[in-house]
């Protein structure tokens, strides 16, 4: 079993005027019926309204702390703007308390700043990046992960996901400069099943121990294989390898496609 040391933890209560109730929905959506199995349960939490606009332009705001989100992977810091409102963002790597970060097309290429993708330079790795621009940040914001500039054309910047995958996204849109914190998120073993469930995951039975009317693997004399074509999930579809996207409408803003790298 290995663990967070917490270093960069600089205040444990949070901000009481950014907390939310957050309602348990167990995998459930608003109609009641289960859309993510094996869900439910937990801790109990709060959630932290995160800034992830960046859209308080031309304002210096000072660090004053960085805090633990037990909604996210990564660590998120409080900022005091010069006009005394507060507001959580998304902790990037290298960000220490008495910093001052600015949002806006006037900021600094600084670690914390949030820009537009058109005044950031190529190579920059950024995080927290729009895919409409004032929607809001939608993607890049998991502990340790940044994407990086590669090009600029037109109304448009081409960025290397953290997945691989390379893609257009419109100049005007916002991004933050860095990498999101907390990189050792990714080495932590949970060592106990208790531990798993204290975040709000259910035991997950496979398929083969099942019986036939219960899955499509069940069923069978002692330990049977699957069988063929391919595996399937527990309503009969098939699970391995198949293409799950379904908006053709943002095809022509991949360029290349995430999966494993070839051998040269």
């Amino acid at each position: 079993m290995t663990g967070s040391t917490f270093d960069e933890i600089t205040q444990v209560e949070p901000e009481r005027s950014l907390l939310r109730p957050l309602r348990k929905r167990a995998g459930r959506n608003v109609h009641g019926r289960v859309t993510v199995r094996h869900r439910g349960g937990g801790h109990r939490r709060q959630y932290r309204v995160i800034d992830f606009k960046r859209d308080k332009a031309g304002v210096p705001a000072r660090v004053e702390s960085i805090e633990y989100d037990p909604n996210r992977s990564a660590r998120i810091a409080l900022l005091v703007y010069a006009d005394g409102e507060k507001r959580y963002i998304i902790a990037p790597l290298g960000l220490q308390v008495g910093s001052t970060v600015m949002s806006g097309k006037e900021a600094e290429i600084r670690v914390g700043n949030a820009l537009p993708l058109e005044r950031i330079p190529l190579g920059t790795l950024v995080h927290n990046i729009e895919l409409y621009a004032g929607r809001g940040g939608q993607m890049v914001r998991s502990a340790g992960t940044s994407a990086q500039v590669l090009a600029k054309e037109g109304e448009y910047v081409t960025l290397r996901l953290p997945s691989g995958e390379v893609r257009l996204v419109r100049k005007e849109c916002m991004a933050t400069i860095g990498q999101v914190g907390n990189m050792d998120h990714g080495h932590i073993k949970l060592g106990k099943a208790g531990r798993k469930r204290w975040l709000g995951y259910r035991p997950a039975v496979r398929g083969s121990a099942m019986s036939p009317r219960d899955h499509p693997h069940g069923g069978g004399e002692g330990r049977s294989p699957i069988g063929m074509p391919s595996p399937k999930s527990p309503w009969g579809q098939k699970t391995l390898g198949k293409k799950t996207r379904r908006n053709k409408a943002t095809e022509k803003y991949i360029v290349r496609r995430r999966g494993k790298r070839r051998r040269r």
